[in-house]
C-alpha cells in the first residue's frame, strides 16, 4: 500500500515537471519565433544612409533603430530610424555615471538607504548592497558600469541630490540631456527600470556617448573584465562580480578597437548596445537599439567594420587649397593685398571632415556662417556630400605667436598644379573689409575738415594782415596832410 502511495506521488511529480518542462519549452519556442519574427521586421526596414547618392551601403541589421556616428566631427555615417523613440534601459546608465563623475570627487562616500535598496526590484541586475552599507563613488561607477546595478545607480542619484525623489535627479539628467544635443529625450530615473515616460533614441544615445567616451576614466571601467571591492567595516563581506558583457576583451564577441561599452536590456527595449571603437585616429560611436540578442553585438562590430573601411577622416586646413562660394561673403584674390603683411585669418589645424572614400574633397559643398559665439571665430565653414553633413572648420583670428598658415599666405600648390593656375585664394572677411572701410572714411573725413579749418584759419589771417597794411597806410597820409 505504502509503495502504491509513493508510486502514485512519484507519477504526479513527474507528470508536474513535465507538464513544467512541456510549458517552458512552448514559452521559449514561442519567444524564439517573435524574437526572430522581430529581426526580420527590423531587417527589412530602410536604411536612410543607403539611399545617399554615392554613399557607402551599409550593412543590413536587425536593429529597429542604428546609427554610426564619428566622435569628433559629429557626422553621421549610418542612419537607420536614428529619431525613432526607443527604451534605452541599462544604457541610461552612460549619462547617470557621466553626471556623477562631472558632480562628484572620486573619494566621496556613498551610503545606501532603505529606498535605494527596497525600490530596487530583486529581479534586476543588482550587487546585493544592504542598508546602511558604503561605497567610495568611484566603486559605485565600477558597480554601475561593471554589473549595469541598480541599486547603486539610486543611490547615487541620492548622493547627488540629496533626496531620495529620483524625480529631482531626472530633471538633471534632462538638463545635461539637452546641453549634450539630444533632441527627443525624457528621462525618468537613473537606471534605466520601465517607465513609458524614460525613453530616448539612438541618435541622442550616440550624443550622450560622444561626452562619455572622451571621458578616459569612464571608458576603462567599462572594458575591466571583474570588479572586486575589498572588505571593509561598512561592507563586511566586500564585493566580487564579473563583467557580463561579450564585446570587451575576453568576451565571445571582443572588438580589439573598443574604447568603451554599455548594454542594456528589459523586455520592451530588447537588447541595446552603445559603444567607442578608435582606429587610424578615427573614433567611432554605434548605436543599436531594440536589437535581439547576440545579434547587438553582431550588428555593432558590422558597423564599426563598415565605417572604418569605407570612410578617411581628412585634415581641412592641409587639404583645402581653394575657397570660392558665390554669395559667401568673401573677398577673393590671387595675390596678397597687404603686400607683405602677416595673415589676419586661418584655418583651424584640428578640424577635420569625414569622407566617403567613394568621394574626393573636390566634390563636397561648402556654406559659411559668421554667427559664432567663439570670440576667436570669424566664420565656420560647413562642409556637406549630397546634403548630408560631414564636418567644419573654423575660420580664426591669427595669433601671431603661433605657427598656423594664414588665409593671406599663399598656400603650397598641390602635386601635379601648373604654376599658371590660380592654387591660392586669399579669404578676407566682408566685416574686416567694411570695417577698414568705414575706418577710411573716418579718417578722410577728419583730413577734410581739418584741411577746411586751416584754410579758413589762413584765409582771416590773410585779411587781418591787408586790414593791418591799409590802417598803416592811412596813418601816413594823416601824418603828411599835417
Amino acid at each position: 500500500m505504502i509503495q502504491k502511495k509513493s508510486l502514485y506521488k512519484c507519477n504526479i511529480f513527474s507528470a508536474a515537471v513535465c507538464a513544467a518542462a512541456l510549458s517552458f519549452l512552448t514559452c521559449f519556442t514561442s519567444f524564439a519565433a517573435d524574437a526572430e519574427a522581430l529581426l526580420e521586421a527590423n531587417r527589412a526596414m530602410p536604411i536612410q544612409s543607403n539611399q545617399v547618392e554615392n554613399w557607402p551601403t551599409g550593412p543590413v541589421v536587425g536593429a529597429e533603430a542604428a546609427v554610426l556616428m564619428e566622435a569628433d566631427t559629429g557626422a553621421i555615417l549610418y542612419e537607420k530610424n536614428i529619431h525613432m523613440k526607443e527604451y534605452p534601459a541599462s544604457t541610461t546608465k552612460l549619462l547617470t555615471t557621466l553626471i556623477a563623475s562631472e558632480q562628484c570627487d572620486m573619494d566621496e562616500i556613498v551610503t545606501f538607504s532603505h529606498d535605494a535598496v527596497f525600490d530596487t526590484p530583486r529581479d534586476s541586475s543588482h550587487i546585493a548592497m544592504d542598508v546602511g552599507q558604503e561605497l567610495t563613488m568611484e566603486q559605485c561607477l565600477n558597480a554601475i558600469l561593471i554589473r549595469s546595478a541598480n541599486e547603486v545607480s539610486f543611490a547615487v542619484a541620492e548622493h547627488i541630490t540629496g533626496t531620495s525623489d529620483w524625480s529631482v535627479f531626472a530633471d538633471m539628467m534632462n538638463r545635461r540631456a539637452k546641453e549634450l544635443g539630444c533632441l527627443d529625450s525624457h528621462f525618468a530615473n537613473p537606471n534605466g527600470l520601465p517607465d513609458e515616460n524614460h525613453y530616448t533614441t539612438a541618435y541622442d544615445m550616440a550624443m550622450i556617448g560622444r561626452a562619455f567616451f572622451a571621458n578616459e576614466m569612464l571608458c576603462k571601467i567599462t572594458l575591466t573584465r571583474r570588479m572586486e571591492f575589498p572588505a571593509t567595516e561598512k561592507l563586511p563581506n566586500g564585493k566580487l562580480e564579473v563583467n557580463l558583457m561579450q564585446i570587451i576583451p575576453g568576451g565571445k564577441y571582443e572588438y580589439e578597437y573598443l574604447v568603451g561599452c554599455k548594454t542594456g536590456y528589459t523586455n520592451d527595449a530588447r537588447s541595446c548596445l552603445v559603444s567607442c571603437a578608435e582606429k587610424d585616429g578615427m573614433k567611432l560611436i554605434c548605436v543599436v537599439m531594440k536589437d535581439e540578442s547576440p545579434y547587438q553585438y553582431e550588428d555593432t562590430i558590422a558597423l564599426f567594420n563598415y565605417g572604418f573601411n569605407n570612410f578617411d577622416k581628412v585634415n581641412v586646413a592641409q587639404t583645402e587649397t581653394k575657397y570660392n562660394i558665390d554669395n559667401a561673403g568673401l573677398f577673393y584674390s590671387g595675390n596678397d593685398i597687404f603686400g607683405n603683411s602677416q595673415p589676419i585669418l586661418s584655418l583651424n589645424k584640428n578640424d577635420y571632415v569625414v569622407l566617403p572614400k567613394t568621394a574626393a574633397f573636390e566634390d563636397l559643398d561648402s556654406t559659411i556662417s559668421y554667427e559664432t559665439q567663439n570670440e576667436n571665430q570669424a566664420a565656420v565653414i560647413t562642409y556637406t556630400y549630397h546634403d548630408v553633413y560631414i564636418g567644419s572648420v573654423s575660420l580664426n583670428f591669427v595669433n601671431h605667436q603661433d605657427d598656423n598658415a594664414g588665409l593671406f599666405d599663399a598656400q603650397k600648390e598641390p602635386e601635379g598644379t601648373s604654376a599658371t593656375e590660380d592654387s591660392s585664394v586669399i579669404f578676407i572677411n566682408v566685416r574686416l573689409v567694411i570695417g577698414i572701410l568705414i575706418a577710411a572714411a573716418v579718417i578722410g573725413v577728419v583730413a577734410f575738415l581739418a584741411k577746411l579749418l586751416l584754410k579758413n584759419y589762413e584765409f582771416v589771417g590773410h585779411r587781418r594782415r591787408i586790414w593791418r597794411k591799409e590802417n598803416r597806410h592811412r596813418r601816413r597820409k594823416t601824418k603828411r596832410s599835417w
